[in-house]
């Protein structure tokens, strides 16, 4: 494997489409309201993806470095995981983290300059939070405040976010829609420690799902995805969205299909799994975001 290809995969990039989806939706909330920049819009994509990158590398780097990670870890036997394969050092991760955040701090900088500073605050936020959620002092992950930064996040602040570079204002609407989205986002994360929970107790790890235990976890991750799908309806009869997002109904299939293997025993790849779920909620919500746009 090359150098260049063990960097990129490094990186996660298939967690980038949650990314790309929260900023889609907080822009698309923004073109309901006034005119669309596509240029703002590629320009916030790229930025906050390339943070995302950066807090990938600088999570991997701290979870090898103070022994979390390991190759036998659960994620590592069904995706690569380059540092903890020994095929990337250490050093050559936190390179490439160091560059990969400058290049966001760039794009943000300039979006701060150019469409408000409030930019640059949120920026900060998502900054904080994406570096040390396991680096040293907080590494705030293990504090059992993972899912709820996540959901932060990846629900306002990315959502108000790309609203704020196309309108330079902040939104209830835009803050209300970011919530199912965000919520889906956060259980990624909790469906990977509900599988790791006895790993994670026997590590001294503290999560959502070591204080639950799994059988209540399981019941903590339906009531959240229940909630997601109740709020969407809620919100396209009263606002913000419309009827069309109704759309996002269609991936309940997916749920229930996830629902019976979580409830046998979580698999391996829950929060692949889980991801794919959100996956179709969101761009069903962009769909019919988009469609209530042009029509």
């Amino acid at each position: 494997m090359g150098l260049y290809k063990k960097w990129f995969l490094a990186t996660r990039p298939w967690s980038f489409t949650m990314t790309a989806i929260s900023v889609s939706v907080g822009a698309l909330m923004a073109a309901m309201d006034g005119p669309f920049s596509w240029s703002l819009y590629l320009l916030t994509v790229a930025g906050v993806i390339f943070m995302h990158s950066a807090a990938n590398l600088f999570n991997d780097y701290y979870d090898i470095l103070s022994g979390v990670d390991t190759c036998d870890v659960s994620t590592a036997r069904y995706r690569p995981h380059p540092l903890a394969e020994g095929s990337l050092t250490l050093t050559e991760v936190m390179i490439e983290a160091i560059f990969l955040f400058a290049l966001a701090a760039a794009i943000g900088i300039f979006l701060a300059v150019t469409r408000g500073w409030t930019i640059l605050v949120l920026a900060v936020i998502g900054a904080f939070a994406g570096i040390f959620y396991t680096a040293p002092p907080f590494r705030y992950k293990y504090m059992a405040l993972g899912e709820i930064s996540v959901f932060l996040m990846w629900g306002p602040l990315m959502v108000e976010g790309a609203y704020f570079v196309q309108r330079q204002t902040l939104s209830l609407d835009a803050l209300l829609a970011s919530l199912p989205f965000g919520v889906l986002v956060a259980l990624v994360l909790f469906a990977n420690n509900l599988r790791d929970t006895a790993d994670d107790r026997g590590k001294g790890i503290r999560t959502l799902s070591t204080i639950t235990g799994r059988h209540k976890g399981i019941w903590v991750y339906v009531g959240l995805v229940v909630f997601a799908y109740l709020s969407v309806v809620v919100m396209a009869f009263t606002g913000p969205l419309n009827y069309w997002s109704l759309l996002a109904l269609l991936s309940l299939p997916l749920f229930f299909r996830l629902l019976r293997q979580m409830i046998q025993n979580p698999p391996l790849d829950a929060d692949a799994r889980t991801a794919k779920l959100n996956t179709a909620f969101g761009i069903l919500l962009i769909i019919s975001l988009l469609i209530g746009r042009l029509t």
